[in-house]
């Protein structure tokens, strides 16, 4: 059996948080606990609501954020508790896509420099071969040569997010981590930027860890998909069995909110009750039990654990059986090049 080329096992990141005088200091659990596998060449979807930890979850996993506990092994070795001085040869492997382009370049740098900056780190080639490099890595992502010369403020939103994958992909890594690559371009151009990504990973071999919220895109692009909430992965399954048999409340209600744009079509929606929960005071039980129509006193007191429910199909609640065979009236969609 093939391994995987990263799995996370438990992997916690809690940050503490400024506290009144005599007062314990507050514990902020951004990731509470996550189990994952993601496997060469696939690309695995990460979904949830804005503040439910995915980012910091990604950050961790690429050691921006250093992990409170837990195991990250990527291509068998460990890297979480690995100091950072034997961090380099992980780090030519991992690279990141980050949400904000113009954020995530320097604007005093020219885009040619931006982009051969991880080459001379890692010291690849002559002056000369990395420009070449660059012209290459330029052309690949759909900009012309001269684009190197120019510097990002000079660019749209989706030209500078070309800038940023052509940047990522510079060192030729294994596993390239995507936060919300899209969430900040117009709706023209994410297609655009969601077929290359995949011609990129068909052409080169990548492995994609996708993060985004926008459940109607993760689809095109994702084999399997995992839902989290509050710090954790409360369910996981193949892109087209999440959408034709969604199994945890949380993910039907996600799912149930996706916009339809045929109105002959329209679905029931499932509406969440409030906010999500301060993930400095989570609930006892399922965390998702205070806004769940289906909560019991069994939920207030027996926290799910992530389980088989059929098929390699997992989902962390008590009664994820019983809607797994309930669910219908969900169109079940295949990994499809985005139009």
């Amino acid at each position: 059996m093939t391994k995987p080329l990263l799995q996370l096992r438990d992997l916690h990141k809690h940050f503490h948080l400024p506290a009144a005088p005599f007062a314990a200091k507050p514990v902020l659990r951004a990731v509470d606990g996550v189990d994952l596998d993601l496997m060469k060449g696939e690309t695995l979807g990460l979904v949830g609501e804005s503040g439910c930890g995915k980012s910091t979850l990604a950050r961790t996993v690429i050691r921006l954020h250093e992990p409170t506990s837990g195991s990250i092994l990527f291509d068998g070795q460990e890297v979480a508790k690995a100091p950072e001085r034997q961090l380099g040869q992980f780090r030519r492997r991992v690279q990141m896509i980050f949400q904000d382009p113009y954020a995530s370049l320097n604007p005093r740098m020219s885009v040619g420099d931006l982009i051969a900056e991880p080459l001379e780190i890692a010291g690849i080639g002559t002056p000369v071969e990395r420009r070449k490099k660059v012209a290459n890595l330029l052309d690949r992502v759909g900009l012309p040569s001269d684009s190197a010369q120019r510097f990002a403020h000079e660019f749209s939103g989706g030209q500078r997010q070309r800038i940023g994958i052509a940047r990522a992909i510079a060192l030729e890594p294994d596993l390239v981590i995507c936060d919300e690559p899209i969430s900040a371009l117009d709706v023209s151009v994410q297609a655009q930027v969601v077929n290359m990504l995949e011609d990129l990973q068909a052409d080169l071999g990548l492995t994609y860890l996708f993060i985004t919220h926008d459940l109607s895109m993760v689809r095109h692009i994702s084999d399997r998909i995992g839902v989290m909430y509050l710090g954790k992965i409360v369910e996981l399954a193949t892109s087209a069995d999440l959408y034709h048999r969604p199994s945890h409340p949380y993910t039907r209600a996600l799912l149930s909110a996706i916009p339809v744009p045929d109105p002959e079509a329209a679905r029931a929606v499932e509406p969440m009750q409030g906010e999500i929960p301060s993930p400095i005071d989570i609930p006892s039980g399922c965390r998702f039990r205070t806004r769940c129509p289906l909560a019991t006193e069994l939920c207030a007191r027996v926290e799910p654990q992530l389980t088989d429910i059929g098929g390699g199909h997992l989902a962390a609640c008590h009664f994820a059986g019983e809607l797994a065979q309930q669910a219908n009236g969900v169109t079940s969609p295949t990994k499809e090049r985005t139009q």
